[in-house]
């Protein structure tokens, strides 16, 4: 991992450090926690940085044999863990884990050596040394090391934003700003799902019994993210929807739901259905940016999900035909006036052309790119996923008007990803250079294009 990790040719080389590699990072996509920026949270290992919450490596380690206990247990220490995970590192060859772990290591740490059995401890200790013993090693720290200018983090409608509050109270430089996502005020089936309708009635202050009164609570909480600088929604999605409805069935739906009741998936998806529109609706009266995230199959593994919970490791990229019902819905908020800018972001890589094709069909010339192609995500960020990504946008789009990459991780060592993401991006384009794709003379051109990519076109699209 030199200089020139990745860059296969000097036209790639010149693009990368002369161009992307000075450009501030704007993560509009994380799932920091928010208290960890308030407090400059001091980590106390790498184990806690690395493997408190990363279920990338905790499937790594799964696969490779390791007992669960030295993955997500309280009965071992730090140093078991991360032995544990120093074993498994050998045997991800040509997973993106590899190359991750020792970027964060050469990065942050100013590590070169690799990690495996034999080097560990050395590297568990030098990494602690720095954590424990260097002001500059902390939450905020890791984030002026990495040049952010501003992260958007995940966060939930009844929230109370005290950590966005007191941050930027604090006069810390970088930006933290919310994102919207209420995927539990949508998800209709999950068991909780009436008892969080009770946490968001009591924090708008509006009892909820009818759809509109739904849409009222959250219409209150919206307008106080919004006053809290959100600019930017997210919503977590298995496929679109098209099941027609009515405001009588909605209604006799939520009450079901309200009362526990059994609900079939036909009226399960209608509520989505109906959900997801006026969620839209609200998002384009604000004039924010709407993500949506599609195609992941979640909590597969039933026996774990009841031991640890969601979001440890048990998710897959899901098949859906779901193309028509997002027409269908872009459609129907293009021909009412409220369509807003939007994300779309496709897990399972067979459908980047259908994504890439979609753009075009609601592109409306009031801002470039307004309707974007999402990065490669969760299991297509690295290096084949997101060549496929830049590729098929490429062919069916406009590279230039990308907006770029993301962390969508919840660890602050994570920004070399984006360095990762600029790399290749400038290896793309060197290599259309060097076989003639790309004329030599429009390296100017080129290397503003690797600009906007990087930042400038983030930085003009979301009106943060």
């Amino acid at each position: 991992m030199d200089e020139n990790f990745l860059l296969e040719t000097k036209t790639a080389e010149e693009l990368y450090h002369k161009h992307a590699a000075k450009m501030p990072i704007i993560d509009y996509h994380c799932h920091l926690i928010p208290k960890m920026v308030a407090d400059d949270h001091k980590f106390k290992s790498i184990t806690e940085i690395w493997l408190g919450g990363d279920h990338y490596k905790w499937r790594a380690m799964r696969t490779n044999g390791v007992p669960e206990r030295f993955c997500t247990g309280t009965d071992t220490t730090d140093w078991e863990k991360f032995e544990k995970w120093a074993e498994t590192v050998p045997y991800t060859f040509r997973n993106p884990l590899y190359h991750w772990t020792h970027l964060e290591l050469k990065t942050a740490f100013g590590i070169d050596k690799i990690l495996k059995p034999e080097t560990a401890r050395e590297i568990f200790d030098e990494c602690n040394d720095k954590l424990q013993n260097d002001p500059a090693y902390t939450a905020r720290g890791f984030m002026r090391r990495y040049n952010v200018e501003c992260v958007c983090t995940t966060d939930d409608p009844v929230d109370d934003l005290r950590y966005h509050k007191q941050t930027r109270e604090s006069g810390f430089e970088i930006r933290m700003i919310p994102a919207w996502r209420p995927d539990k005020a949508m998800n209709i089936e999950k068991p909780d799902f009436a008892d969080y309708i009770e946490k968001l009635t009591e924090v708008s202050g509006v009892t909820i019994s009818t759809f509109q009164d739904m849409i009222d609570a959250l219409q209150k909480r919206h307008d106080f993210f919004h006053d809290n600088g959100c600019r930017l929604s997210d919503h977590g999605i298995e496929e679109f929807y098209d099941e027609p409805y009515t405001d009588k069935e909605i209604d006799d739906i939520l009450a079901k739901a309200l009362q526990k009741k059994p609900l079939t998936v036909y009226e399960q998806r209608q509520y989505k259905h109906a959900f997801l529109y006026a969620m839209a609706v609200m998002d384009a009266e604000a004039n924010w940016t709407q993500q949506f995230h599609y195609g992941a199959i979640r909590d597969n593994n039933t026996l774990m999900l009841n031991q640890l919970g969601p979001d440890t490791g048990f998710d897959s990229i899901g098949e859906f035909n779901t193309a028509r019902a997002m027409s269908l819905f872009l459609n129907r908020l293009n021909m009412e006036g409220k369509l807003t800018r939007t994300i779309l972001y496709t897990l399972n890589p067979c459908a980047n052309e259908v994504i890439a094709t979609m753009l075009g069909n609601f592109q409306d010339g009031s801002c470039a790119g307004k309707i974007q192609f999402g990065s490669g995500w969760w299991f297509n960020d690295q290096l084949d996923g997101m060549t496929r990504q830049m590729n098929a946008l490429s062919v069916l789009g406009l590279l230039s008007r990308f907006v770029g990459m993301l962390t969508d991780s919840r660890s602050f060592l994570s920004y070399p990803r984006h360095e990762y993401f600029r790399r290749l991006l400038c290896n793309l384009l060197g290599n259309d250079v060097e076989n003639g794709l790309i004329p030599d003379t429009e390296m100017d051109r080129l290397g503003q294009m690797v600009e906007d990519i990087s930042y400038n076109n983030a930085k003009n699209y979301f009106k943060f």
